[in-house]
């Protein structure tokens, strides 16, 4: 059986490409439906632990994937927005802790998250280095936005322009990062965050520019009456919050009628919860979910697919299985006159038989190291790769 071994070893080193070729195809065959069983797995647990730690979420009502998705993972399209008024009826129902999220913009391609000081002890969020965002334009980072972009406490980031045609948009806003985020593994890691306010002064509800009844320059003035001076177009306004202008930066309307993305809801008790979930039962213009469920709904539709990837792969066994047999049957046509002259030499057909069945042996066993070596990388940087993807 050595000898066998080293016989069948021997053709195959020598015919290294077809060997290359059935090994990778047998590798690719045995690793696919591992790696989609894997990749599957720690997308299910990674979305199904946030939406778990997350008791209620309210928002417009319209898409409930896109808002719970957008809410806990800052990826999916915008919502329809809600008022911050809703927070604050929740916060004075005295029935729950209602964090409001603002969720329309970004910095160097990273959602900037527009919260208050309650979602970092929600989340258990901590500063590696500086401190929270405590004043207008500050800004914090997640811990794998401030790696890829290699900034810390003191630098400063510019939000997104909206607009590159619409000389009406508002200008980005030069935010000050005072710092950075511990890292938790989650997609907080990913985000900037920034107090509502500031994410207000970004959509342009608020602004701050030259003061005109103290301005000595007389172009920027449309018109000046006892108690009233109106600015024309040419006045400035400021595009960085600084020590200096931060006095002038206001809010024009009632804070309670500006507009916010979603509410994270955390109710005192099972009791409370269930009231306000009654309450917006009936509301025509908002809605309260529970993310736990439409998270459960929406693997429901992931496994389905995972069921049909499962169908396909069996489709592919057996086109990988037809191959196999097709490059035997080639290679003993191509081997008819080696396998004549070792029947020559004495060796019977059930020696040949068995050199094709070690052959095949020999590729399996190689197969199935490389496929289980695979899944343990995979295994690995599976969480790593769920919050690249």
């Amino acid at each position: 059986m050595t000898r066998l071994l080293l016989l069948t070893w021997r053709y195959m080193a020598f015919n290294k490409i077809k060997s290359s070729i059935l090994i990778v195809c047998l590798t690719v065959t045995l690793f696919l439906p591992i790696a989609v069983h894997v990749m599957i797995g720690h997308y299910e647990r990674d979305l199904t632990s946030r939406a778990e730690s997350t008791p209620l979420i309210v928002g417009a009502k319209g898409n409930r994937y896109d808002l719970v998705l957008k809410s806990l993972y800052f990826a999916a399209k915008n919502p329809e927005s809600i008022t911050m008024g809703e927070a604050s009826a929740i916060a004075e129902s005295g029935r729950a802790m209602a964090i409001p999220l603002h969720i329309s913009f970004a910095a160097r391609g990273k959602p900037i998250v527009g919260t208050s000081l309650d979602y970092f002890e929600f989340r258990g969020l901590e500063v590696a280095a500086g401190t929270l965002p405590l004043q207008l334009g500050d800004t914090v980072l997640g811990h794998e936005v401030a790696t890829e972009l290699n900034l810390g406490t003191g630098d400063v980031i510019l939000t997104d322009q909206t607009s590159l045609y619409n000389i009406g948009a508002v200008y980005p806003l030069k935010m000050h990062i005072t710092g950075v985020l511990a890292p938790s593994g989650t997609p907080d890691d990913h985000a900037v965050f920034v107090d509502i306010k500031t994410a207000w002064v970004v959509e342009g509800i608020g602004h701050g520019h030259t003061d005109l009844t103290k301005t000595e320059d007389a172009g920027i003035i449309l018109q000046k009456k006892e108690n009233e001076v109106v600015g024309n177009a040419a006045m400035e306004e400021y595009t960085e919050i600084t020590a200096d202008n931060i006095a002038s930066f206001h809010f024009h309307g009632d804070l309670s009628g500006f507009p916010v993305t979603s509410i994270l809801v955390i109710p005192n008790s099972e009791k409370s919860a269930t009231v306000l979930k009654g309450r917006y039962s009936v509301s025509p213009s908002e809605q309260m979910l529970v993310p736990a469920l439409i998270i459960e709904e929406l693997m429901g539709i992931v496994f389905q697919v995972e069921r049909f990837f499962n169908a396909s792969f069996v489709l592919i066994c057996l086109t990988t299985l037809l191959f196999v047999v097709l490059v035997v049957m080639l290679s003993l046509r191509i081997r008819k006159r080696e396998m004549e002259t070792m029947f020559r030499i004495g060796c019977s057909r059930s020696t040949v038989f068995s050199l094709q069945i070690a052959e095949l042996g020999i590729v399996f066993l190689i197969s199935l190291v490389a496929a289980a070596c695979l899944a343990g990388l995979l295994v690995w940087f599976a969480p790593q790769l769920v919050n690249v993807m």
